[in-house]
């Protein structure tokens, strides 16, 4: 080999004596994150003078997220610790909340705290599996919840007289497990057997929790997957019943699967199924009057994305009607005016989101206005807002408003002032550009703590998962420290994503990824146009969707210096079998892959591996079922035996991604930092003209 190769080799694959992190004591590092501190869920007191919230910090020695109640006046004053816990939930008569939190040997649980000066606090429910979305009945009396019931046994193990004893002292393998169900949750992840989601209700004062549930199906079941679609239930005003949402067993993973609203007697236990019309229908709220139920949903299409409306059905089922349908955007957490005339909601619109109101004759008009994701969690009766809201440089903090004047939320919490005092943050700009078929797309750009236009920086594509999700306007620990170490970093909604209606969502329906790569590929020719980006240092990243479609996009480009494919799909049909999801997978492409090999391989990223030069750095986390290991398994088998160089990172104790654990989002940026600089694409240049 002639000497010039040999050194160009040594150039693009030679890991240089680089840091793994560049950023300063005035820049935001990856281990800021372990006195970073979050906040969630606030429910304000019926009276309006308290606001309750869920405060997480980091503990350092348990290496996990741990959570408190905090309470703080809605003016702003005496912001208080209250007790450990989570999803705190007033009573309606502002005597008590209900929250979740440790029991101990039983798990998670709901307790009772009264709200007077003694604070006495009690535990309510009893006995795994953990209860969760917690309803207080109108008279403050009862509480309802749902939690998983195993399914009954269909066959057993059967007992088996010839199998040898093991010796004493000896310790032989425990016995086999039945499977029944592959299934994928956040506090438990595996082989499990088969269970359904049920309602229950507990007296407040503590007492046996009575199912009024049961059956092969799920309560609560939550719209599409990735989307807040409400809490599942509601008391009827009147104390006789509840309203509910539930699925299918069988169609419980779909994406979009068939659910209806039902009504279930208290008294009696009769249950009456409310909408009669197929679609996935979720997170029903009763009006105050007891005459309508919102909710929010669509008509059943064979579309993989469609817009979800706020619909409207009197209490006996009559007058279905979608109140949104002209917004075309997602409409979620429906809340009643007192006066059962007005429904708020949120909705996402292109990376912000923003409360919007709904009369019963369908007229919608947008409450609030802004550059940011408002999330209105619960609203008074004298109409004062409680939220989380966060923008580009703003982390995520408690606000409240009148609806009356919307235009100047009051901040009542800044949980992460101490950690950004000093602290340089990039500035992000919002830029739209072309696409293929006319397209117009949307994305941003995340510019280094002093950015200098003259200069040439790394690029780093960052590509959001879903593929059905929305990257939006709010504060990104993950963004800010690749531009504290001096990275331009691309974040874009191509077509498939939410926030821009039905048809861009749908763009990719029967063909992901398609279209979304352009988009992607678009993006990045934009902003190499403005002459700031280093081609030579360019590099993509991304996990689940975003895993796809980096792996994707580095087997139709060698533009990228490095790769980092996190928690991949690379081919849809080894997924089908494979992952909690799978019937996703035949509803995305219209038939189970062997009725339709043709089209699950022609989407797969793994089909076009041979044309992969890019170094590529794969992270998975082990009790992944979502985009199973096995996946990042076979696209690093087919790396490695086409010699392109590539590292497979296997993260302990990770569920879907790769930054549950605060360890962990530490090493996923310093890994991707470190294999970045070790690769650039062929002969250098200059970081400075």
């Amino acid at each position: 080999m002639p000497v010039l190769a040999i050194a160009l080799v040594t150039l693009v694959f030679a890991a240089p004596a680089a840091p793994q992190e560049t950023a300063g004591e005035d820049r935001l590092a990856a281990s800021h994150i372990l006195d970073w501190e979050r906040v969630s869920a606030p429910a304000i007191s019926p009276d309006g003078a308290a606001v309750l919230y869920t405060r997480s910090q980091v503990d350092r020695k348990r290496d996990r997220w741990v959570s408190e109640l905090w309470i703080v006046d809605a003016d702003g004053g005496r912001n208080r610790f209250l007790t450990r816990g989570s999803s705190p939930v007033w009573s309606p008569d502002g005597s008590r909340i209900a929250f979740l939190a440790d029991a101990g040997d039983d798990g998670t649980q709901i307790f009772v705290r009264w709200m007077d000066e003694e604070g006495a606090a009690s535990q309510i429910t009893r006995n795994a599996p953990s209860p969760r979305d917690i309803h207080w009945s109108p008279d403050s009396q009862r509480i309802a919840f749902t939690r998983m019931v195993p399914a009954p046994e269909t066959w057993e193990l059967p007992s088996l007289p010839s199998l040898p004893s093991p010796p004493e002292g000896g310790e032989w393998t425990k016995t086999p497990r039945i499977v029944r169900k592959m299934h994928f949750r956040q506090d438990r992840v595996g082989f499990l057997e088969e269970g359904y989601r049920h309602l229950f209700v507990v007296p407040a004062d503590g007492g046996a929790a009575r199912q009024l549930t049961e059956g092969a199906w799920h309560v609560g079941s939550r719209g599409a997957v990735g989307l807040d679609y409400g809490t599942g239930m509601d008391w009827a005003p009147d104390g006789s019943g509840l309203v509910f949402d539930a699925a299918r067993a069988e169609d419980a993973d779909l994406r979009y699967r068939e659910s209806h609203i039902h009504f279930v007697d208290l008294e009696t236990g009769a249950i009456r199924q409310i909408t009669s019309e197929r679609g996935p229908w979720s997170g029903p709220v009763v009006s105050p009057d007891g005459k309508h139920i919102a909710f929010t949903g669509f008509g059943w299409t064979a579309q993989t994305y469609r817009v979800s409306d706020l619909q409207v059905i009197g209490f006996d089922g009559s007058e279905m009607r979608s109140l949104s349908s002209r917004l075309d955007r997602d409409a979620v957490n429906p809340i009643w005016s007192p006066e059962s005339d007005r429904i708020w909601f949120t909705a996402d619109d292109r990376g912000s989101r923003n409360l919007h109101v709904a009369s019963l004759a369908g007229e919608t008009s947008p409450v609030t206005e802004g550059t940011h994701l408002l999330t209105v969690h619960t609203i008074s009766k004298a109409g004062i807002a409680a939220g989380v809201r966060t923008s580009f440089q703003e982390p995520p903090e408690v606000v409240v408003f009148p609806l009356a004047d919307p235009s100047r939320p009051k901040q009542l919490t800044a949980v992460n002032e101490d950690v950004l005092a000093g602290i340089q943050l990039g500035e992000v700009e919002e830029i739209w550009y072309d696409s293929t078929d006319g397209a117009r797309v949307q994305g941003w750009l995340v510019q280094p703590p002093g950015f200098d236009p003259s200069r040439r920086y790394p690029l780093v594509l960052h590509i959001h998962g879903g593929p059905h999700g929305m990257y939006n306007v709010g504060f990104n620990n993950s963004f800010q420290n690749f531009a504290a170490n001096d990275y331009l970093l691309l974040y874009t909604n191509p077509r498939g994503s939410t926030g821009y209606g039905t048809d861009f969502g749908n763009a990719i329906d029967n063909g992901y990824p398609s279209v979304d790569y352009h988009d992607l590929m678009a993006g990045v020719d934009a902003v190499v146009a403005r002459g700031a980006v280093d081609e030579s240092r360019m590099h993509v990243t991304g996990c689940s969707g975003g895993g796809v479609l980096s792996s994707w996009v580095i087997g139709q480009t060698d533009r990228f210096a490095a790769a980092a494919v996190r928690c991949p799909v690379v081919n849809w049909m080894s997924f089908a079998g494979t992952a909690d999801i799978v019937r996703w997978g035949y509803h995305r492409y219209q038939g189970f892959p062997w009725d339709n090999a043709e089209k699950y391989l022609e989407h797969s990223p793994l089909m076009y591996v041979d044309r992969v030069t890019t170094p590529t750095l794969l992270m998975t986390g082990e009790l992944d079922l979502r985009t199973p290991m096995s996946q990042t398994e076979e696209y690093y088998q087919a790396l490695k035996a086409l010699g392109v160089p590539t590292v497979m990172v296997r993260f302990h104790e990770e569920y879907h991604g790769t930054s549950s654990k605060p360890s962990n989002f530490i090493r996923t940026q310093l890994y991707m930092l470190d294999w970045f600089a070790r690769h650039t694409r062929g002969p250098a240049r200059a970081t400075d003209p």
